[in-house]
């Protein structure tokens, strides 16, 4: 395409795009090998970033060289680089190679899978590959595509809890509230550590954050059974109505492990929905020496996890999975007369806009098909055992170490610890260690204590950044000591 009529198009031709995107992967490429020079926490003051952009937008397109320099000149500096090996904050949102290029044919694609009809491919490779999962991580058959139930792709955790509690809302008022309103009478249990997604859930559901119970834990911080079940006849004898209980895989402070027999059955006794939140640890069934996680899974209603976390998938990618489809596109389904066409009416095909609250939905399932074909179970597999150990290595530093103390036995990858001096001299030490550039923790607070957070997960972390991170903290806590 000639000059003039680039101008008059205004659009990237082919060519152009071909040219630039290579430039684009090579820049990325770039940007993984030299990763390790960055600061992991970025360093930038706020309002820093918008300072440095113009005030308005430009009249004439401008060169896609220029708009690359910016990026190393303008939005490197302000960019927190989860991709670090030394990323060991909250949990990993880790990537890689295959998820990134299969990310890059989605955009391309540009598909929109709200139904079968705008595209099979989007939907049926999405069935598969949920199919594919619940095979890999040993998941009951009940949320296999040929039984009742069935998996789907939402963006995140918060999503699927939310969508199983309006289906479980549903369930428990002989599907009115959507016609009628919220009976205000619907309790949900969680255990004090679940996640704040349950709470939003809550609020968003019509069912307010008074009729959420949070149940205490025990010295694991996991959900004591026996409270439950007391606080559900409690509420029963109120003339409540209990609806909806979420039970934790690895939950965020300290990835404690609910019991999900011992609270399936109670579930099971009272006719109440569960739903076990896995985000994090879920992949860690991928091996089959860590599948102890899922004991009792059999029993619950609903489940998700979050390959975005742990699974070498970017960012957005959960896997929600459900016993008995027909509650949850019951719950959800809506019909005008722009989306009816013969593929839907037949009923021989799955549309999944109806499994969760937006319409739109993206070509996610390219990423877990993708990234499973490259890797193999094995790879995968390889790979999480890998962390888990690097996580306990760490652990058994700190135990060792006389200075420093475990806050919980880490049931997996993430490892809670403290210095003995107290919590003011953990968080001189936490805003320490991230202010030098060199690593990135979070902190929780367990026993009402401040609490640091090393979590092993990020797709490229080797033994030697575990170790350079025990060496820091010890040094730091060292200096911070003799001031």
């Amino acid at each position: 395409m000639s000059t003039t009529e680039h101008t008059s198009s205004f659009h990237m031709t082919p060519g152009e795009f071909r040219q630039f995107g290579k430039e684009m992967v090579d820049w990325i490429a770039d940007y993984y090998e030299n990763i390790e020079q960055f600061p992991v926490l970025s360093q930038v003051q706020p309002g820093e970033i918008r300072a440095g952009l113009p005030d308005s937008p430009p009249q004439n397109g401008e060169p896609f060289d220029q708009v690359l320099q910016d990026i190393e000149n303008l939005i490197l500096p302000g960019i927190t680089h989860w991709q670090s090996p030394n990323f060991f904050a909250f949990f990993p949102a880790n990537t890689s190679g295959p998820s990134i290029l299969a990310e890059l044919l989605s955009a391309g694609l540009g598909v929109q899978g709200m139904m079968w009809i705008t595209s099979p491919a989007c939907t049926e490779l999405e069935t598969h590959m949920l199919d594919w999962l619940a095979e890999m991580l040993d998941l009951p058959e009940k949320f296999r595509s040929s039984s009742t139930g069935g998996g789907v792709i939402q963006d995140t955790a918060s999503s699927a809890t939310l969508s199983a509690l309006l289906a479980a809302r549903e369930r428990s008022t002989n599907y009115s509230s959507n016609d009628i309103g919220v009976e205000n009478n619907l309790i949900v249990y969680a255990s004090t550590q679940t996640h704040s997604s349950i709470e939003k859930a809550v609020k968003i559901a019509g069912l307010g954050k008074k009729n959420l119970r949070l149940i205490e834990v025990d010295e694991q911080f996991a959900m004591r059974p026996g409270l439950l079940k007391a606080q559900i006849q409690a509420d029963r004898q109120a003339g409540l109505v209990p609806c909806f209980v979420c039970a934790t895989v690895g939950t965020t402070s300290s990835n404690a492990l609910d019991p999900v027999r011992e609270i399936g059955e109670i579930c099971a006794q009272e006719g109440i929905w569960l739903h076990v939140d896995a985000a994090m640890s879920g992949t860690a069934a991928l091996a089959p020496e860590y599948r102890l996680i899922q004991d009792g899974l059999e029993l619950a209603d609903s489940y998700c996890f979050n390959p975005h976390k742990w699974m070498f998938t970017n960012f957005d990618c959960d896997c929600f999975y459900v016993s008995d489809r027909a509650s949850l596109i019951k719950t959800f389904s809506v019909l005008p007369e722009y989306l009816r066409n013969k593929a839907t009416e037949s009923g021989a095909v799955i549309d999944y806009r109806d499994w969760h609250i937006q319409l739109g939905r993206r070509f996610r399932s390219l990423k877990l098909w993708f990234v499973i074909r490259h890797y193999g179970v094995e790879g995968l597999r390889f790979h999480v055992r890998k962390h888990v150990n690097l996580a306990q290595q760490f652990a058994s530093w700190v135990a060792a170490d006389p200075d420093f103390e475990l806050a919980v036995s880490p049931p997996l990858n993430l490892v809670c610890f403290r210095h003995i001096g107290g919590d003011e001299v953990n968080r001189q030490l936490l805003e320490a260690v991230n202010q030098s550039g060199k690593l990135y923790l979070t902190h929780t607070s367990l026993d009402d204590r401040f609490t640091l957070r090393l979590c092993v997960g990020q797709t490229n972390t080797e033994e030697e950044h575990v170790r350079q991170a025990w060496e820091l903290l010890r040094s730091t806590a060292t200096n911070i000591s003799q001031t």
